[in-house]
C-alpha cells in the first residue's frame, strides 16, 4: 500500500469510528503525544485525554450524528510528515446527505513512526452556514 493509500485509510478509520460511536477505532492512529483542537476550540493533549473526550462526545452530543469524510489534499512536508486537509459532510444514519456543502474542515499532521502513519495533531473547524 502506498503512503497516500495508508493516509487515506487513517482518515477512513476516523470516519468509521465516528459513525459507529467507537472512540477506540476513531483514535486508533493517534500518536501517544498527539494534540487536538476540537471544533469548539478545546485543546486536548495526549492520547488519554483525547480518548476521554471522544468517549464523552460520542456517548453524548455526537451520539446520533454521522459524517462522510473527504480527503481534499495531502502534502508531504518531508517523506515522513504529511499535512492532510479533510472535509466532513453531515449525513443521515443511512448515508444520505443533510447539507450540500461540508460542515467541518480539518487539518491533520501525520508522521510516519515505526512503519505506520500516526496523527500527531489535528485542528477541526466548523464551517458557518
Amino acid at each position: 500500500m502506498s503512503d497516500l493509500e495508508e493516509i487515506k485509510q487513517v482518515i477512513a478509520d476516523v470516519e468509521r469510528g465516528f459513525n459507529a460511536n467507537d472512540a477506540v477505532l476513531m483514535n486508533k492512529h493517534l500518536a501517544q503525544d498527539a494534540a487536538v483542537v476540537s471544533a469548539m476550540g478545546v485543546r486536548l493533549v495526549g492520547r488519554e485525554e483525547i480518548m476521554k473526550a471522544s468517549e464523552e462526545g460520542l456517548a453524548g452530543p455526537l451520539k446520533d450524528q454521522y459524517a462522510r469524510y473527504e480527503v481534499r489534499d495531502v502534502r508531504f512536508v518531508r517523506p515522513d510528515v504529511a499535512l492532510v486537509h479533510k472535509e466532513a459532510f453531515a449525513i443521515t444514519e443511512d448515508g444520505d446527505p443533510i447539507d450540500l456543502d461540508h460542515a467541518m474542515s480539518a487539518l491533520y499532521v501525520l508522521v510516519r513512526e515505526d512503519g505506520r502513519w500516526l496523527v500527531k495533531a489535528r485542528q477541526n473547524t466548523l464551517v458557518p452556514k
